[in-house]
């Protein structure tokens, strides 16, 4: 690290404020930074790091109830279910909707319930265009649990930005393995393809004036659901049978007794 001195120019007789305020930025000009880096060494590591113990030793099932809460606070719709009941789940968040835009790459299984019109996105269309669009539908890289943050890619599974920001109805499925608790693990995970476009989502649009009302769906979507797709629970053990109690057998009348009595 460099040197810092805090010398500064004493004012002399005669010199206006204006001369020691120049010759003040003159001095702090020539030194060097107090916080410049030099060496590795040098850069403070006392932030939270993707392996901190936190992260990695909080159970994941914890994990995803932060997630949920954080989403919630935000008053977005949560709905935990398992792979098997998912299609139906997605389909009930779409709701009334009677048309929604996915990106090309969506998983088939998600779309079988679904009643609503399907538009695959192909880069093409309009923001005027999907405005007449009611509802989006689109997978997700990451989600940041302390934050409740969304992280999507621009890619065939999270969609161009233009399909999450203009129709007003946002679904957003997860799976249980895309959650990470905190920041450093989300930008990991980001660092993969750290040339791609990515949009993270907190909540619904919302925004509120200089009077403090708030306004919905102003910059992006009204409503927002995820869909959080858990593993699937353990089967419970089966019933071990009740012991029967055991039965006293007959005692064997003696033969000399049965002589007598004959």
């Amino acid at each position: 690290m460099s040197a810092w001195q805090d010398t500064r120019p004493g004012r002399t007789p005669g010199m206006s404020a204006k001369d020691e305020i120049l010759a003040r930025l003159r001095t702090a000009l020539a030194v060097p930074r107090r916080d410049e880096v030099t060496e590795a060494d040098d850069v403070p590591r006392t932030y939270q790091r993707a392996d901190d113990k936190q992260e990695v030793r909080t159970a994941p099932e914890k994990v995803r109830g932060v997630l949920v809460r954080r989403l919630e606070d935000y008053t977005a719709t949560v709905h935990r279910t398992t792979a098997a009941t998912a299609p139906a789940v997605i389909a009930g968040a779409l709701g009334a909707a009677r048309s929604a835009v996915i990106p090309s790459g969506l998983p088939s299984t998600w779309l079988e319930q679904i009643e609503a019109s399907l538009v695959v996105d192909d880069g093409t269309a309009t923001p005027h265009e999907l405005d007449a669009i009611d509802a989006v539908l689109t997978g997700c890289h990451t989600a940041i649990a302390q934050t409740g943050t969304l992280v999507l890619r621009a890619d065939d599974l999270g969609g161009r930005r233009a399909i999450t920001l203009v129709p007003d109805h946002h679904v957003v499925v997860v799976a249980a393995e895309q959650v990470v608790l905190g920041v450093p693990r989300a930008i990991e995970r980001m660092a993969e393809d750290a040339a791609a476009a990515w949009t993270m989502i907190s909540g619904p649009s919302a925004t509120s004036d200089i009077e403090l009302d708030r306004v919905e769906g102003v910059h992006g979507p009204r409503r927002l659901e995820v869909i959080l797709i858990e593993p699937e629970p353990d089967p419970e053990p089966e019933p071990q049978p009740e012991p029967q109690p055991a039965q006293n057998p007959t005692p064997a009348t003696p033969a000399s007794t049965q002589e007598k009595s004959s």
